[in-house]
């Protein structure tokens, strides 16, 4: 398992330029909580940047992600990281039981929801502030359709400070703000 073979999957999966670089995001919101726990990197990157390789194709659930665990299943993944890729969507009913997947979870709508947020800033990501984050979360319209609900209890089954995790990940983003298009 290296991360160009899962480029090469990710790309023959999905086509929207926005879905890579949600996923380019996760991966690096993983990645830099792999080096805080002092876990594998690599592992962890690689499923941030999987967990959404099957949503063109399969955008509902159960088939997402299920059928996507499928096809992991066949080029060999690791039980860890399809079970982790499989509890990212609460409707599957699987549970979060490694810091892995708990902290896919808690990054993967805060992820998407940082990027909407960064979007409408002149500066995008650069001098974006987890205060700026936390109001645009009050306003219902903004970025509708990611989930409140999940941002905040995947925050919790990680068990940090919501301020604390958003500040992360923005860092994390930042480190790759002109692959995911917030550069000025």
């Amino acid at each position: 398992m290296n991360r160009s073979d899962a480029l090469t999957l990710l790309q023959e999966y999905t086509k929207s330029d926005a879905l890579l670089k949600h996923m380019y995001a996760v991966e690096a919101a993983m990645r830099a909580y792999a080096r805080k726990y002092n876990q594998d990197e690599e592992v962890w990157g690689i499923t941030g940047l999987l967990h959404d390789f099957d949503y063109e194709t399969y955008p509902t659930a159960p088939d997402h992600p299920r059928k996507g665990y499928e096809i992991l299943k066949e080029k060999g993944y690791s039980e860890e990281v399809r079970i982790a890729i499989l509890g990212h969507v609460p409707q599957i009913n699987v549970p979060r039981e490694s810091l892995m997947a708990k902290t896919l979870y808690a990054c993967d709508e805060l992820c998407g929801f940082i990027m909407a947020c960064s979007f409408v800033r002149p500066n995008k990501i650069a001098d974006l502030e987890v205060s700026s984050v936390k109001k645009k979360m009050k306003d219902k319209a903004f970025a509708r359709n990611v989930s409140r609900e999940d941002i905040l209890q995947g925050t919790a089954e990680l068990g940090v400070p919501l301020q604390e995790h958003i500040q992360f990940v923005i860092d994390a983003m930042k480190g790759i703000a002109k692959e995911l298009g917030l550069e000025n």
